[in-house]
């Protein structure tokens, strides 16, 4: 499986960026580049816009002004882009048929498929689990089932929403493992989370949303070492941003 994003996809940029919707703006004028590397991860509080920046980089939400470019194309966002959700839906199938039906909507070979599936299922540290059926897993397990079927597209970015919400610490470790090991591999990996201790484990880059607002991005490192804003100071505190 070939796991390197191309470099004609990124930067991916918002440029002035905004989302309305009716009278409420959901996203601010947001200005970010992000390159190829290490994660980015994006924080915030409820309701900052975290999954709202996604699903627009995604192609999920048009945005209401300014404009989103791939390697500094507006017209066609590359197609090798793939989502998880929060809550990923399984198919009233096995796992290795969730794996099979995402290759096919790739446009995967029928004969590469069950070669593609297993190597897939290892990644995610599902062997042996292919003949049972998906909606009988444990939550980690589905989640990992939804990389799986992400990773069938041989994405250059993937874009993960709260990727380990309400997962035990097992399962977090285990979905972190496997984003480390995908970014290894050549993937820009976006996401969002909650977790700020999840966030220094993963993040090249952090980005601090706050209603809308990107209030600061850049390294992880600085940012937890030298916040520059007092959101961010107060965020990394553990105090509640009003």
């Amino acid at each position: 499986m070939s796991m390197h994003a191309p470099s004609h996809d990124l930067p991916l940029m918002f440029v002035e960026a905004g989302i309305l919707a009716g009278e409420v703006t959901i996203l601010d004028n947001i200005s970010l580049t992000l390159n190829a590397g290490a994660p980015t991860v994006l924080i915030g509080p409820n309701g900052a816009g975290k999954t709202t920046l996604l699903r627009a980089a995604m192609g999920l939400i048009p945005v209401t002004h300014g404009r989103i470019t791939w390697g500094g194309n507006e017209t066609a966002a590359p197609a090798r882009r793939a989502f998880v959700f929060q809550r990923p839906a399984m198919l009233r199938r096995s796992t290795e048929g969730n794996v099979h039906y995402a290759l096919a909507a790739a446009g995967v070979p029928h004969g590469q498929r069950y070669d593609r599936a297993a190597e897939l299922l290892t990644l995610v540290g599902l062997d042996g689990f292919g003949s049972r059926p998906a909606r009988r897993l444990s939550g980690g397990e589905q989640q990992r089932v939804a990389l799986a079927r992400a990773l069938a597209r041989d994405p250059a970015v993937l874009f993960l929403d709260e990727p380990t919400a309400s997962l035990d610490p097992h399962a977090t470790k285990a979905i972190e493992d496997i984003v480390s090991n995908v970014a290894a591999r050549g993937v820009k990996v976006v996401m969002s989370t909650h977790d700020l201790g999840q966030a220094k484990r993963l993040a090249g880059d952090l980005v601090l949303l706050h209603r809308g607002r990107l209030i600061e991005s850049g390294p992880a490192a600085q940012f937890f070492a030298d916040p520059r804003t007092e959101e961010a100071s107060k965020f990394i505190a553990g105090e509640l941003l009003i």
